[in-house]
């Protein structure tokens, strides 16, 4: 298992080890004493499966009280991920990074908590696997809008599908500051 960096310094990019031979392949997709090793210390305690049509972009969605950490991969097709640091206080703060998840790279994104996540379907669909280190709680749930002009995420979809919810999220300039997580150096 390789660990990559991002150009944010806590959001780590996940290239496991692929055991391949002319049957298929092989490998661990979490295994918790390696994750540990490489300063992934988060307690997963719920998997999702998202699948998507090509064109469709999920987020950007966070927790405040219930935060999530992230482990993301695509099992099929690929996707434009993205995370958006959004934790009052971080040096970080409004900037994002982006990686391509795909069933051939096999990458995995890691997100700790604070991140806004979304992410859209560059291929013809694509499921998306993904642990979180709380249990999902509607009445908590926020989001960004993902075409926020302050931000100029370099989404490579001009006219994605989108949820009816995921339309009328806010910029992130008008999420009032108790609405979002707060910056814990040192966590």
């Amino acid at each position: 298992m390789k660990i990559l960096p991002s150009s944010l310094p806590e959001i780590l990019i996940i290239e496991p080890s692929v055991f391949q031979d002319e049957r298929g392949f092989f490998m661990e997709t979490y295994q918790q004493r390696r994750y540990t090793e490489a300063g992934i210390e988060s307690t997963f305690v719920q998997d999702n499966l998202s699948r998507s049509v090509g064109g469709t972009l999920r987020g950007l969605h966070y927790q405040v009280k219930h935060a999530q950490a992230k482990l993301i991969q695509v099992i099929e097709g690929t996707i434009f991920d993205v995370a958006l640091d959004i934790r009052r206080g971080s040096p970080y703060f409004g900037q994002w990074t982006s990686v391509h998840l795909s069933d051939e790279n096999k990458r995995q994104l890691f997100l700790p908590e604070g991140f806004a996540h979304g992410f859209c379907v560059l291929s013809e669909s694509a499921q998306v696997v993904y642990k979180c280190t709380d249990f999902y709680a509607a009445e908590d749930e926020g989001g960004v809008l993902w075409s926020d002009p302050t931000l100029a995420i370099a989404w490579p979809i001009s006219e994605p599908l989108l949820s009816e919810k995921d339309s009328q999220l806010p910029c992130l300039a008008d999420i009032a500051p108790e609405h979002l997580p707060v910056y814990e150096e040192n966590r």
